[in-house]
């Protein structure tokens, strides 16, 4: 199994925010109260954290599928839901963050630094957050919306001050063990280390961190041996340090040829040309090595290099090195600015068009995108007809019925609303005018009202009892509101309720009797 690994894919989901509640208190003497239905509890987020005791990102390979607590349902009497916990993930100093597509997120770097990747989903409301004041007790609530689900890509480019790079076998693990108190891997056969090591130096006052690359051949920038895979890693580093084999038995190889090819390599990869470089001439110990490095040392100062004759075998020569390391590395970090610990939060993009919405006309009919409106529908819980009426209008107060009637839309096309593989399908009927203060009683939509003709005649006769004059009763106040009717309309007006027999009292055996048979 794996001990070291530099690039994970992750599959997130944050927690779903809590569905609210429809509720109405009742108490003895008082049973219907006004509503107290709780909101739901917002949907746990999830947060990558640069830790920097965390030097691989194993874990994950391990588990890439991690999710975040739901938030918790709201209840009656004003009881609001339990906001789900985050799920905070540490990674290593130095991680870089990428979408499914490749595009770079974020850039994690410095100790605390957090990122907060997947959102978790809000709560929905209850309906007494919902009452107003012409929708005074909701009959229903909105439902939590859904947390963020995204897949992540994370790259970890080691956090060092000095990179070390040369051809396998120059050396390099062997001079991070002399240098420093870490132990890597040390053979004499190429290819030995597999993975970047790291060692702790101290020149002096200044402590830093040398990192070397393993697998560094020709060809590497294009894929050949392990330097593929782990040049990212040199990427932050103050300088780089050539370790060049003085003592190599391979036909055709010298310091200097070497030293070329490791360079092409670096410029084929690209980014590192503003990196101050210095050479270290291992395995001087050797009396082969002695003779080529007094061949060449010249050579490479000519080219401006600063040349240093090392072996990490004997040490000779190691205090130079570091110190010039160090001298480096105190340049670079008072150029620096000071790194403070961020909070980064992803936001989505808005439309192209600026607005809130945009309708665009497709194959399968007119879609409304946005960002509100996509949220409302994902609260909506559709087996309420209130709650539907509800989103109509929030629609139609937003302006989409008006769009989609300048752009042509007729009545019975199909309206989507939502992500393109899960869309809510609405037809389009625009002569119903939408609007909340239409709403009446709890559960009441008007838009959905039948004639009520006996309710309505009493209204009227209520209405007209304030207009009576002093000696009517009344009785007599519908009389002549059914008076009235009839020479506006030339008989009785059934939508009214009004039977056309006559008023509600009457003096028997006059003509107002129904039951007269013409004889006083």
């Amino acid at each position: 199994m794996p001990s070291f690994v530099d690039q994970v894919t992750l599959h997130l989901a944050a927690g779903r925010g809590g569905n609210g509640v429809a509720s109405v208190k009742r108490e003895k003497f008082k049973p219907l109260g006004g509503p107290d239905g709780g909101n739901g509890g917002q949907g746990g987020s999830i947060i990558l954290e640069v830790d920097t005791s965390v030097t691989t990102l194993v874990d994950y390979h391990h588990s890439p599928k991690r999710k975040a607590d739901n938030g918790g349902q709201g209840a009656g009497d004003h009881k609001n839901g339990g906001n789900g916990k985050d799920l905070v993930l540490p990674v290593p100093d130095g991680t870089l963050v990428r979408d499914a597509e490749g595009n770079v997120l974020a850039d994690l770097v410095g100790q605390g630094t957090t990122l907060v990747i997947a959102a978790g989903g809000r709560g929905g409301l209850g309906n007494a957050a919902l009452a107003s004041s012409k929708r005074k007790a909701p009959g229903f609530a909105l439902l939590g919306e859904p947390g963020d689900e995204l897949v992540v890509r994370l790259e970890l480019k080691v956090v060092a001050d000095i990179g070390l790079v040369g051809f396998p076998s120059a050396g390099k693990s062997s001079l991070i063990a002399a240098m420093s108190r870490a132990r890597p891997k040390i053979a004499d056969y190429p290819f030995t280390t597999l993975i970047p090591n790291l060692g702790v130096v101290t020149a002096g006052e200044t402590t830093f961190v040398v990192a070397d690359v393993p697998g560094l051949i020709e060809g590497a920038a294009e894929g050949r041996g392990l330097g593929h895979d782990f040049l990212r890693h040199i990427e932050r580093c103050a300088a780089l340090v050539h370790v060049v084999d003085t003592a190599s038995i391979e036909p055709g190889r010298n310091p200097v040829d070497d030293l070329d090819v490791i360079e092409g390599e670096l410029a084929r990869y690209g980014g590192l040309e503003d990196r101050p470089r210095l050479v270290a001439l291992n395995k001087v110990d050797v009396p082969d090595g002695q003779d080529i490095a007094d061949m060449v040392v010249e050579e490479l100062r000519g080219r401006g290099l600063r040349v240093f004759e090392v072996s990490a075998a004997s040490g000779a020569g190691l205090r130079e090195l570091t110190f010039a390391m160090a001298e480096i590395v105190v340049a670079s970090r008072e150029d620096a600015p000071e790194a403070e610990p961020q909070r980064i939060v992803l936001r989505p993009k808005a439309v192209d068009s600026g607005e809130d919405f945009e309708v665009v006309a497709t194959d399968e009919g007119w879609r409304v995108r946005g960002v509100k409106p996509e949220r409302w529908v994902r609260q909506t819980d559709f087996s309420n007809e209130e709650a539907v009426g509800f989103l109509a209008d929030r629609l139609n107060r937003m302006g989409v019925e008006l769009r989609l009637a300048k752009m042509g839309a007729q009545e019975g096309d199909a309206v989507l609303i939502g992500s393109d593989t899960n869309s809510v399908v609405f037809d389009f009927k625009p002569s119903i005018e939408a609007g909340a203060e239409m709403l009446g009683r709890r559960g009441e939509d008007e838009r959905l009202r039948e004639a009520r003709p006996a309710r309505d005649r009493r209204r009227d006769i209520a209405e007209g009892m304030e207009t009576k004059a002093e000696e009517e009763a009344r009785a007599d106040v519908a009389r002549r509101l059914d008076e009235e009717r009839r020479k506006n309309k030339k008989g009785p007006d059934k939508s009214s309720g009004s039977s056309g027999v006559g008023p509600m009292a009457y003096e028997i055996g006059t003509k107002d009797d129904p039951d007269w048979d013409g004889e006083e």
